[in-house]
């Protein structure tokens, strides 16, 4: 099976970014890890390219998949028949937030 190019736009230690990475891992699944914090063109890349500016967005074979979870990238691969099903299990869980994300909403003041 023909592996498709698949470009990530990831944070470095986000939960998220990192589930995406475990998926990557347990399918030997080659792809580029742009990183979107500490390279301002990478982000930039990433915000047109999807059209917002949330993250993880992931491009497999030319298909944008934008603000999604390693468990969402999984079942795309599956369900396009880019990667066949296996047991193993993934090394980091694959739908966890960034420790930055608590359960509680933000805060946001308004002016009035």
């Amino acid at each position: 099976m023909t592996k498709p190019k698949i470009i990530a736009y990831l944070k470095p230690s986000c939960g998220w970014s990192m589930g995406v990475r475990a998926i990557m891992r347990k399918y030997d699944l080659p792809y580029e890890d742009r990183d979107i914090i500490n390279d301002a063109v990478q982000r930039q890349e990433m915000i047109v390219k999807s059209g917002q500016m949330l993250s993880p967005c992931v491009e497999i074979a030319g298909v944008m998949l934008p603000d999604i979870s390693g468990d969402e990238v999984e079942a795309y691969l599956l369900s396009n028949n880019l990667v066949q099903a296996n047991t193993l299990t993934p090394d980091a869980p694959t739908n966890a937030p960034c420790a930055s994300h608590g359960t509680e909403p933000a805060w946001m003041p308004f002016n009035r």
